[in-house]
């Protein structure tokens, strides 16, 4: 009862930590949107002064406008999510003032200002460079995200990437057909596949264990890095437990993730090693592949 309780915590916070994912990708979003809105601040601040100049009393406010940012607060996708999360930025007004600020100060938003170019595309560029050399640059920004998101170091390239894509595929000039960037394509096939490969790895923890140290007897247990071997748990699960996933693929995925998460030598240490125990269960005939999986080029 124990275990299956562990089992089911385990997988709770798994699930929340992909999640967490989404989460950070719609209030990096919703930080986008907040910079351009104080344009709007900025102005009154600046008509407030003393001795106001003629540009302060009447602003370039383009950026109030930008046609990408208008488009994505109206997609009631976004607008959902922000809810969900209940995502606040305005929390801090300084935090946002001191952005806006650092971007001001920009040769390439005095361009922008002054470039005359309309468009959804045109408007993208500004949008870029300020998710690229204002937030990602930006100390405090990191400092926020990674107080709120333990995974920051390792999730922002995704978070990362699926910036990017919302920024390529807003192309529609109704709200209703632009769609955000999803964790995955299908999450509703992909999310089991996650919590199928994570309760059988640690289901047969005992065993996966037994099939690596048979292959590494040769190797002090402490010299084997614990990613690597966690990593290696995966693959034989996924080749033993997922009959329709194609051997190769299997053996590719995981030697991609040890070079994003291990150490330089794992990716041929782990090569070798799975390489032995695929052999060892094509022997055995433990290893049963059917569809898409019978295919190993």
């Amino acid at each position: 009862m124990t275990d299956k309780r562990d089992l089911a915590s385990s997988k709770k916070a798994l699930m929340k930590s992909i999640d967490d994912v989404y989460e950070m990708y719609i209030r990096m979003l919703a930080l986008l949107s907040e910079i351009t809105e104080y344009t709007a601040i900025d102005a009154i601040e600046r008509a407030n002064k003393h001795f106001p100049t003629a540009e302060d009393l009447n602003p370039n406010q383009k950026l109030l406008n930008n046609e990408f940012i208008v488009l994505l607060q109206k997609n009631p996708d976004f607008q959902a999510a922000v809810n969900k999360y209940q995502v606040n930025w305005n929390a801090d007004p300084e935090f946002i003032k001191t952005i806006y600020n650092k971007l001001k100060a920009t040769p390439e938003y005095t361009a922008y200002l002054n470039d005359g170019l309309e468009g959804i595309e045109n408007s993208k560029e500004i949008i870029k460079f300020i998710f690229r050399k204002i937030i990602l640059k930006s100390q405090n920004i990191i400092q926020a995200f990674e107080d709120k998101f333990i995974n920051w170091s390792v999730d922002k390239e995704v978070m990362q990437g699926m910036v990017a894509k919302t920024i390529k595929n807003f192309v529609n000039e109704d709200p209703f057909k632009n769609k955000l960037t999803p964790i995955s394509a299908d999450w509703a096939e992909d999310s089991k596949f996650v919590e199928d490969l994570f309760a059988y790895t640690l289901k047969n923890d005992a065993k996966y264990q037994e099939m690596i140290a048979d292959r590494t007897k040769n190797w002090e247990s402490e010299r084997i890095a614990l990613m690597d071997t966690i990593l290696m748990k995966m693959a034989i699960c996924e080749l033993m437990n997922f009959p329709s996933i194609p051997v190769k693929v299997t053996i590719n995925e995981y030697l991609d993730l040890s070079k994003d998460y291990s150490t330089p030598k794992s990716n041929s240490f782990i090569n070798g090693i799975l390489d032995k125990i695929l052999g060892d269960l094509k022997r055995t005939d433990t290893l049963h592949k059917t569809g898409r999986g019978l295919i190993e080029e």
